[in-house]
């Protein structure tokens, strides 16, 4: 499987966002990408309340996706957010194009000094997807920081997993999205792909969570297989998921674990 790593910097407009998507996606199918993978908040950045510009799954912002996905027959994994019945919204991925699913974030990031759950409602349950015959896992940003999120998806069959990010900026907050990446791929024994958003400033300055590059891809051993830089850029990367049945093999870690919460 050939994935696009869309490192970009959202704004806080929906519409120029969708543009951003358009562009970036179409360039994606020219590079024969098969899936094609955006950060956490493509809909609007951090730095707009999610509840001003959250719509339903089904809503304007989502099915213009759609139709795009479908159009250049790509699969397209985009972070949004969704209304709930509440006055907080859904923090949530996209995927579309030939495979339809959703993913709400489960972990809500109330550290280092940030509230996530002031705004946002957690969802309630990991999501597996089959793209081309393969098994996908779905993970925002924090989810990260949690391994049983990512064994139990592995467990249920997942052998990619794809991580969407605003990666928060701070002091050790580079080695520790490097870390977790590497870390959570080996959990899991599968290949991770997480793309996170270009920054806006100096990576090691606390500030609202509006990224801090280096979208990166993992095989199941931990080996970096890219790792990209902190400007809005567009990679390539071949998956072969059939490597990670012999990885498994090898490392028997997922064995006598059964997926507890899919």
């Amino acid at each position: 499987m050939r994935f696009a790593l869309a490192q970009l910097r959202s704004t806080t407009d929906p519409r120029e966002n969708l543009a951003l998507v358009t562009d970036v996606a179409r360039r994606a199918a020219r590079g024969a990408a098969d899936v094609v993978v955006f950060p956490e908040a493509t809909m609007c950045s951090f730095r707009r309340a999610p509840a001003r510009v959250a719509e339903a799954f089904d809503g304007p912002w989502a099915s213009a996706v759609r139709l795009l996905a479908g159009d250049l027959g790509v699969t397209v994994v985009a972070g949004m957010f969704t209304t709930t019945n509440g006055p907080r919204v859904h923090n949530t991925l996209l995927v579309t194009g030939g495979t339809e699913a959703r993913y709400d974030k489960i972990h809500l990031f109330d550290a280092l000094g940030h509230r996530e759950s002031a705004t946002i409602a957690p969802g309630l349950r990991p999501t597996p997807v089959e793209v081309s015959g393969h098994g996908l896992g779905l993970a925002v940003c924090y989810d990260i920081r949690f391994p049983t999120h990512f064994i139990d998806l592995a467990s249920g069959g997942a052998k990619i997993m794809v991580v969407c990010a605003s990666w928060a900026p701070g002091p050790e907050k580079l080695h520790q999205w490097r870390t977790l990446v590497t870390a959570r791929a080996m959990d899991s024994v599968s290949f991770v792909v997480a793309v996170d958003q270009a920054p806006l400033g100096d990576i090691e300055t606390p500030a609202a969570p509006t990224g801090i590059g280096h979208s990166m891809v993992v095989d199941p051993t931990g080996r970096v297989l890219l790792e990209l830089g902190t400007e809005p850029e567009l990679a390539f990367v071949d998956v072969d998921p059939g490597r990670v049945a012999a990885a498994r093999e090898a490392l028997p870690l997922l064995t006598g674990n059964p997926a507890r919460s899919l």
